[in-house]
């Protein structure tokens, strides 16, 4: 039976990459050798969205994203910037939630929301 998912981010930077999600987003990891860690994460929800490739945001089919969520948006934002977290966006009402994006190494972009539901 499944137990839960494993996730991926590919980047230029990966050692950088791998201590911001431990030292920035305060992940507990274990080193399975050579520096390469793996990440345990708190809780995941998976949700699976129709394709609209015309949409303003729009996604076509087969894509995937990977986004961190929280029960405080604004707190949550206001405690990784004082950690030096850059953000490229502000918070906006999305209706699913309130959402931002902000950067990791290797050019990564990820999502950071507060869900209504």
């Amino acid at each position: 039976m499944i137990k839960g998912v494993h996730t991926m981010f590919y980047s230029s930077q990966a050692a950088e990459l791998r201590a911001f999600l431990r030292d920035k987003l305060g992940f507990p990891a274990r080193d399975i050798g050579d520096g390469w860690l793996i990440f345990d994460l708190p809780e995941a929800d998976m949700g699976c969205h129709p394709a609209d490739e015309q949409a303003k945001d729009g996604k076509p089919s087969g894509t995937h994203d990977i986004s961190f969520y929280c029960d405080d948006i604004q707190g949550t934002v206001k405690e990784l910037k004082a950690k030096g977290v850059e953000f490229v966006s502000e918070i906006a009402d999305q209706g699913y939630g309130w959402v931002t994006y902000f950067k990791m190494p290797g050019e990564v972009v990820v999502q950071l929301y507060e869900a209504k539901y």
